[in-house]
């Protein structure tokens, strides 16, 4: 059952956190309308507003989701200290571990709209926003490639000379098929490759050359639509495509691109576990937080959010240190993302201990 004081706590943290978010999404947009502002002036008013700017906001306030929490948990902790409210609290009885209830169901709300909005409702606004800023402002479209070679299939091989993703085709292509003792049992080529949809190709200029029994049996043709299980964003990786997908989407494609033994998906497997480590990250520096600034200190509500942004910018700064190590292959993506995590567990239960004395 909810009692006023967890009523009180609750509005006040999921209050301030708006705020802090409004707040700070405010500098934000100035600061973004001065370093893209050329780019602006050359797009539609209403590309810019529905397309970049309604999708922007969103990404940028749950990319940085952990430091509005641990602001604003700093922020109103600290008033209800110099109030003497947290004094009155505990000397009518409330235990600081009770204290810490309304807390972490606030961290338990925020933690669930930050998983639902980052899984599964901002990835494909992400498609509109990177879109435009791949328009208007710098491409980082992946649309050539060269030299292709990647299993589609267990047993099956495909290469491609030169594929371009701008008239969907590719030149001199190849699929091998082996048997499970490793011999070629057929070859198919074609001096052309056009994707349609889903794994669907067109085949143009085809020869299909099968072997059995010592003997080789050639096909040949002029045109014939096929489905090989592969499409282009296979093997044209761009820099934010892992920003586009869905949760289920990046496990699915994360897998698939093992089985192939695609190397260059660190940057996917980052995205899919820095997921889950920012959802847990809510409650981490919500136990610091709340520890750090639930004592009136000489310093007042000054000191207490300088230790805060401190805390929190230095937690931002070590997560972007361990993806580095992920990306450099130091060491796992699932290691990488929570060793932040751990880390300032330890610094939580610390605090907690020291608080609750």
């Amino acid at each position: 059952m909810f009692k006023i004081i967890d009523r009180y706590i609750i509005r006040k943290f999921l209050g301030t956190y708006i705020f802090a978010i409004a707040l700070l999404l405010a500098i934000v947009v100035m600061f973004d309308v001065n370093e893209k502002f050329d780019a602006f002036l050359k797009a539609p008013f209403k590309a810019t507003l529905v397309d970049y700017f309604i999708n922007f906001l969103p990404y940028f306030a749950n990319q940085f989701s952990p430091l509005f929490v641990f602001i604003a948990v700093i922020f109103f902790t600290s008033k209800l200290a110099s109030h003497n409210e947290i004094i009155a609290m505990l000397s009518s009885g409330v235990s600081f571990r009770r204290l810490m209830q309304p807390y972490m169901l606030s961290a338990l709300v925020i933690a669930a709209c930050t998983w639902v909005m980052g899984a599964y409702i901002i990835p494909p606004a992400n498609v509109k926003r990177i879109d435009y800023t791949n328009t208007y402002v710098k491409n980082k479209r992946v649309d050539y490639g060269s030299n292709i070679m990647l299993m589609v299939a267990p047993g099956q091989i495909a290469y491609m000379s030169r594929y371009d993703n701008i008239s969907k085709s590719g030149s001199r292509f190849q699929l091998d098929s082996f048997d499970p003792d490793k011999q070629l049992t057929s070859r198919l080529t074609a001096m052309r490759i056009t994707w349609d949809t889903l794994y669907s190709w067109r085949l143009h200029d085809w020869v299909q050359r099968d072997f059995r029994d010592n003997r080789e049996f050639i096909t040949k043709g002029r045109t014939v639509d096929t489905i090989i299980p592969f499409e282009p964003r296979d093997f044209l990786i761009a820099k934010n495509d892992h920003e586009k997908m869905t949760s289920p989407e990046l496990a699915k494609y994360i897998e698939r691109q093992r089985n192939r033994g695609v190397a260059n998906i660190q940057s996917f497997e980052v995205e899919y576990q820095r997921r889950y480590a920012m959802c847990a990250a809510a409650f981490i520096l919500t136990v610091i937080g709340m520890a750090l600034s639930s004592r009136k200190v000489k310093g007042g509500l000054g000191l207490n959010i300088g230790i805060g942004l401190v805390l929190s910018f230095s937690y931002i700064l070590f997560m972007a240190i361990t993806q580095s190590f992920a990306y450099s292959g130091l060491t796992s993506p699932l290691v990488a993302m929570w060793i932040p995590n751990l880390l300032y567990t330890v610094i939580a239960i610390l605090l907690y201990r020291r608080a609750a004395v």
